[in-house]
């Protein structure tokens, strides 16, 4: 069975910018999409990876190694090591 959080690049880049403390407004505006989006986006980062607030998805994310560098500087939508997109916070 393959246990493997998949997320998609989008919810990668909402998931990156909670990291940075960012509103789910600011998401909307820094991407280009509505509140209801980010709300769709954010409902989906929660299910996959088990959690219910930002703060548990961003420690999830770390725990699970979705952050490609220690440092907390990279995450990947995928749940291995960096690919090429990875996504710098």
């Amino acid at each position: 069975m393959d246990t493997t959080i998949r997320l998609t690049s989008r919810e990668a880049d909402v998931l990156r910018l909670l990291a940075r403390g960012c509103t789910y407004s600011q998401v909307g505006d820094r991407l280009g999409v509505s509140l209801h989006t980010v709300e769709s986006h954010v409902k989906n980062v929660y299910r996959k990876l088990d959690v219910h607030s930002a703060r548990a998805a961003v420690w999830r994310a770390v725990e699970l190694r979705l952050f490609g560098e220690t440092d907390g500087t990279h995450l990947t939508g995928h749940g291995e090591s960096p690919p090429a997109h990875v996504l710098s916070i």
